[in-house]
């Protein structure tokens, strides 16, 4: 582990320098560890690929109080079972008015629409971590021929169930809000509940699959 003072009242946590599997293993162990223990002092915990950013009472522990209880804690979480991850399908339906850059994703990359979709959907995605808005995953790792850059403006609006990939990442969209990622799909479940146990439909360290559908199916979903 290196650690980091990034304000008087937060320390981020380095567990290796590089996104995969291994990496991310570290930090769910950390992440399990931190939240099994009532820690008087812990404000906030956000993880991210490689990492844990810890909020916490600086009237209550310095920075190398902090640091020792981590230290004690990663040494404990190596111990911890590995959890078998969470398979999450979801149904999608490319193009059209779900997917307005699917038409421009192929024209940069010179693929066809059905190479596009058959490239998205052969993965199992992993959810790195949770951030931007309620629900909204980190999915990894998109193939390297799917890698396309953000807009250039993000829209003002983009649809709650929006498939959008940017980079090596894909996400979806759970609520109504901007976004600057390319949009090639939407699904018909609903991402992200307020008042749903839990609210979110993936967590981290949660497994995705999407599966095609098509616009009928995705009709009929959103009615059922």
């Amino acid at each position: 582990m290196e650690f980091q003072a990034a304000s008087d009242q937060t320390l981020l946590v380095h567990l290796g320098d590089q996104i995969g599997a291994t990496t991310h293993e570290r930090v769910v162990r950390l992440l399990q560890a931190l939240q099994a223990e009532p820690i008087k002092w812990l404000r906030n915990i956000q993880p991210a690929y490689c990492s844990l950013l810890i909020t916490f009472d600086a009237a209550a522990v310095d920075h190398t109080g902090v640091l020792e209880k981590l230290t004690l804690l990663e040494k404990r979480a190596k111990k911890l079972p590995a959890v078998k991850p969470r398979l999450v399908e979801v149904p999608v339906c490319y193009g059209g008015e779900f997917g307005p850059d699917l038409e421009w994703v192929t024209k940069h990359l010179g693929l066809t629409a059905e190479q596009v979709v058959e490239l998205h959907i052969s993965p199992v995605y992993h959810a790195y971590f949770l951030g931007f808005a309620p629900g909204f995953a980190y999915l990894g790792d998109l193939a390297k021929e799917l890698t396309v850059p953000r807009l250039d403006a993000p829209r003002k609006e983009v649809h709650a169930g929006s498939v959008g990939i940017a980079g090596r990442q894909t996400a979806i969209y759970p609520c109504k809000t901007p976004g600057g990622w390319r949009l090639i799909g939407r699904t018909p479940l609903e991402i992200f509940q307020k008042y749903r146990d839990p609210m979110g439909l993936i967590a981290i360290g949660d497994q995705v699959k999407f599966q095609p559908i098509t616009r009928a199916k995705f009709l009929a979903a959103r009615q059922a």
